[in-house]
C-alpha cells in the first residue's frame, strides 16, 4: 500500500487503520519478538502513526521472563500479576519521556501566554538556585532556555536520593549541585536541570506539573490512560520495572522506577509519568499538526528546532534531535524529534514524513544492567520506514 496516497485532512482527529499491520510491519515486528526472546525486554506496546492514521497498533510479550513471579522477595510479588501479557491498553512508566509529554508541553503553554521567558535566569525565578552564587558566580548565568536545551552546566544524574530522604531536601540538594561546565558551553543531558526546571514552571504557572498537565494537555488531547502516581488499584495491571534491592527494597510495579522522582513523591520533571502508547500516538499526532489544539505552530517550531549552541549539540528545547548514529535509525529526517526513556521507551516524530513510532518497554526488568535495546530499536525504526516505502 503506498500510504501517501492516503492523507486526511491535517486538522481530523487520528484515525484508527491497522487492520493490516501484520502484514505490513512483520519484518519490524519480528525484530522485537526476536528482542524478546533474546531478553533484551520482556515486553513492548507499540503505535505507529502516518499521515494522520495509526497504522500499528501491537502489543508484545509479557510483563516479565518467567510466568508467575519474580524470585526477588516472593512475598513482595504476591499482589502483582507479573505473567501478564502486554496488551496495547498496558501503561508503562514512561520515565525521561516526562521530560516530552509533561514538561516540555507545560513550558511551551507558559511560554506562549508570555509567563515564560527562555532567556531569563533561573536565579530571577528560583533564587534559591544563586543562594551560593558568591561561591560560583557563573550560577547567575544560567537560563530557563539551558535548562530546556541540556547546556547549563549542571552534571548528568545525582544520586540525590541516597542522601536526601525527604522531598525538600532532595529539592535543596538539586538547587545547590555544583556546575561542572561554564553555562552555555557543552551539550551534557541533566536530570538535575530538569528537576531545577520543574520547580520554575511550577511558580511560572502558580500551579503543579501534575494538575497542569492534565487540564492543559492530557484533557484535551483525550489522553485519558496518562497519568502520574497512578491510583493503587491498577499498579498490577502495569509492568514491573525493577527488582530494588538496594533504595526502596522491594519490586517496582506501578510507582516511578526513578529513586530520585520517588523521593520527589512521583511528581517530577524529569520522570514520573505513565501512559500508553495509544496515548502517545495521540500526542504525537498534535505536534505533527503543528500542536492544535494545544498549541501554536510556531511554538512547536521553536521547542522542536535543534539549538545552534553549543557548537555540534543534538538538543532542542526539552526534545532531542537524530545525531549519528542515532537510536531513531537511520532514515529520520532533519526535521524530526524525539526523546527515550530509562526504562525502554521511546517517542520519535518526523514532520518531513508526517510520521512517529512509540515504543514502551521495561528493559530494565529486572536490574536495569540490561542494555541490548539500544541494538533492537534503530533496527526497529528502519523497518519501519522501508515498511512503509518511505526510504
Amino acid at each position: 500500500m503506498d500510504w501517501s496516497m492516503t492523507s486526511p485532512d491535517s486538522s481530523s482527529p487520528l484515525l484508527a487503520a491497522f487492520e493490516n499491520q501484520d502484514e505490513v510491519f512483520a519484518s519490524a515486528f519480528s525484530i522485537l519478538l526476536e528482542a524478546i526472546a533474546e531478553r533484551a525486554f520482556p515486553g513492548a506496546s507499540i503505535a505507529i502513526t502516518h499521515r494522520g492514521r495509526t497504522v500499528a497498533l501491537k502489543a508484545l510479550g509479557h510483563f516479565t521472563y518467567k510466568a508467575g513471579a519474580p524470585s526477588f522477595s516472593q512475598s513482595l510479588a504476591e499482589d502483582g500479576d507479573f505473567a501478564s501479557e502486554v496488551r496495547p491498553s498496558t501503561l508503562f512508566d514512561l520515565a525521561s519521556l516526562t521530560k516530552v509529554v509533561a514538561t516540555t508541553p507545560m513550558a511551551m503553554l507558559l511560554y506562549e501566554r508570555g509567563l515564560l521567558d527562555l532567556d531569563a535566569p533561573v536565579g530571577a525565578v528560583v533564587p534559591e538556585f544563586i543562594s551560593d552564587a558568591g561561591k560560583d558566580p557563573r550560577r547567575r548565568d544560567v537560563t530557563l532556555r539551558m535548562l530546556l536545551a541540556h547546556s547549563s552546566g549542571l552534571p548528568a544524574y545525582e544520586k540525590l536520593f541516597l542522601k536526601t530522604p525527604t522531598h525538600d531536601e532532595l529539592l535543596h540538594a538539586a538547587f545547590t549541585t555544583p556546575l561542572t561546565a561554564d553555562p552555555g558551553t557543552r551539550d551534557e543531558y541533566s536530570d538535575i536541570g530538569f528537576i531545577i526546571l520543574g520547580i520554575a514552571l511550577d511558580r511560572l504557572g502558580d500551579e503543579s506539573l501534575d494538575r497542569f498537565c492534565q487540564r492543559e494537555v492530557f484533557s484535551p488531547l483525550a489522553m485519558t490512560s496518562t497519568t502520574f502516581n497512578p491510583p493503587l488499584e491498577i499498579r498490577k495491571q502495569i509492568p514491573p520495572t525493577c527488582e530494588d534491592r538496594s533504595f526502596r527494597n522491594r519490586i517496582i510495579q506501578g510507582e516511578v522506577q526513578d529513586e530520585n522522582a520517588s523521593v520527589l513523591g512521583g511528581v517530577a520533571a524529569h520522570a514520573g509519568l505513565f501512559s500508553t502508547a495509544g496515548d502517545l500516538a495521540t500526542f504525537a499526532h498534535c505536534m505533527l499538526n503543528g500542536g492544535n489544539p494545544i498549541l501554536r505552530p510556531e511554538t512547536v517550531s521553536l521547542f522542536t528546532r535543534r539549538e545552534s549552541a553549543p557548537t555540534a549539540t543534538s538538543r532542542a528545547l526539552g526534545w532531542d534531535t537524530p545525531s549519528s548514529p542515532s537510536q531513531s535509525g537511520r532514515y529520520f529526517s532533519p526535521q524530526s524529534f524525539g526523546h527515550l526513556g530509562y526504562t525502554g521507551n521511546s517517542l520519535w516524530i518526523d514532520p518531513a514524513r508526517r510520521l512517529s513510532i512509540a515504543l514502551l518497554t521495561n528493559r530494565t526488568w529486572p536490574d536495569c544492567s540490561n542494555q541490548a535495546i539500544k541494538q533492537v530499536r534503530p533496527r526497529f525504526h528502519d523497518a519501519i520506514i522501508e515498511a512503509l516505502n518511505l526510504v
